[in-house]
C-alpha cells in the first residue's frame, strides 16, 4: 500500500510558478511509475506527466510543452511538479498518482494507476 501526499498548490497570477510536492509513504517505491493528473472543473481527469522512480525516466503530456518538469528525491521519497508560465487553463485539482509497474510509453489512463493523493488545488488568475 502507498500513501501520497500532495501539497504546494495555491493562487498565482498567469505567468507565474508553483512547485506542487507528492510525499510517499508505506512502501519503497523502487519499480514504481510515479505521476500527476489533473482535473479542471466539469472535465474529465486529464493525464499530465510521469517518471520512473528507478531511472527518473519522464514523459509528458503534449499541452506541457517544457513548461511543466517532473522530478524525485529518493531520499526524501518525494515527486515534484514544477510549473512555470501558467496559464489559467492550468487551473484545476493536480493529483499524485502511482502505479506498480512501468510501462512505456507510460498508460495515459487514470484507471491504470491504483494509488492516489487528496489533490491539491492550482488557480491561475489571469
Amino acid at each position: 500500500q502507498v500513501q501520497l501526499v500532495e501539497s504546494g498548490g495555491g493562487l498565482v497570477q498567469a505567468g507565474g510558478s508553483l512547485r506542487l510536492s507528492c510525499a510517499a509513504s508505506g512502501r519503497t517505491l523502487s519499480g514504481y511509475l510515479m505521476g500527476w493528473f489533473r482535473q479542471a472543473p466539469g472535465k474529465e481527469r486529464e493525464f499530465v506527466g510521469t517518471i520512473t522512480w528507478n531511472t527518473g525516466t519522464t514523459y509528458y503530456a503534449n499541452f506541457v510543452k517544457d513548461r511543466f518538469t517532473i522530478s524525485r528525491d529518493n531520499a526524501k521519497n518525494t515527486v515534484y511538479l514544477q510549473m512555470i508560465s501558467l496559464k489559467s487553463e492550468d487551473t484545476a485539482v493536480y493529483y499524485c498518482v502511482a502505479g506498480a509497474a512501468v510501462f512505456s510509453p507510460p498508460p495515459l489512463g487514470p484507471s491504470y494507476y491504483p494509488y492516489w493523493g487528496q489533490g491539491t488545488q492550482v488557480t491561475v488568475s489571469s
